[in-house]
């Protein structure tokens, strides 16, 4: 079929309009690409709504709940285990501690778990249900250490249920925990609180809002913040960060 002169003028300058897009965006959207392909929905209506998922070597399966924003699995926590999927020698998670906070659904720590991690899976208590049907349903028997599924609810009782004197964790998860709500105090307290001088903090944040940017500034005050990468497309941006004064972490960088 021939093109029409305005079709054709209109996929020239398409064409034109790809070929001059920065470097960083070309391969932002490469790797939102491979991201997104990860990702995939039951070929029939189930009883429960679910998401499928393929990452570390396994089909995981993620039961949702549209009602909660903590029961549903946002673009952040596909950015944070791809990246522990593909950094996984640079960042090896097997026999080490780890400790997602705001876990959700479970995904990112039902997939450092599959990298060999030892997993504390926390959220509040009204999410805790779900949580642990996805993590016990997509680990069982998959995994070199069984993950645990904990209440956290943040700033309160941190000391008694995560005493310093015994929890030590080797990295802390974080995927889109900062958002538009009145508990922001809470979340910085608690990453102070969980972080050791040698614990690595791996944060995939979404950008929405002036709180987003305020927090960040706040957050800057206690930790050495790097950015990984960032994802223009997604308003994503990938940090890793340390407590301020700890060992110096090492470099990293997410690829295709």
């Amino acid at each position: 079929m021939d093109l029409t002169s305005s079709q054709h003028n209109h996929l020239q300058n398409e064409l034109i309009r790809k070929l001059e897009r920065p470097e960083g965006e070309k391969e932002d959207e490469q790797i939102v690409a491979e991201i997104m392909r990860r990702r995939f929905f039951p070929a029939f209506i189930t009883y429960k709504a679910w998401e499928g998922f393929h990452f570390a070597g396994h089909e995981i399966r993620i039961t949702e709940a549209t009602d909660c924003y903590g029961a549903v699995v946002w673009p952040s926590a596909l950015v944070l285990c791809y990246f522990l999927e593909t950094n996984s020698k640079q960042y090896n998670l097997v026999d080490k501690n780890v400790i997602e906070i705001g876990a959700g659904t479970g995904l990112v720590s039902i997939v450092a778990s599959l990298l060999g991690a030892l997993v504390t899976a926390t959220d509040l208590p009204e999410l805790l249900g779900n949580l642990q049907h996805n993590v016990l349903q997509n680990t069982k028997l998959k995994c070199k250490h069984k993950p645990c599924v904990k209440e956290l609810s943040w700033g309160i009782d941190l000391e008694k249920n995560f005493p310093r004197s015994s929890c030590h964790f080797d990295y802390i998860m974080a995927a889109d925990v900062v958002y538009n709500h009145p508990f922001l105090d809470e979340l910085l307290l608690t990453f102070d609180h969980l972080c050791k001088n040698d614990t690595v903090i791996l944060w995939a944040m979404k950008f929405r809002l002036d709180e987003e940017n305020q927090f960040v500034g706040r957050f800057q005050a206690l930790f050495d913040l790097e950015v990984i990468s960032n994802f223009p497309s997604l308003n994503i941006t990938l940090y890793k960060a340390m407590r301020k004064g700890g060992m110096k972490s090492r470099p990293s960088k997410l690829t295709v």
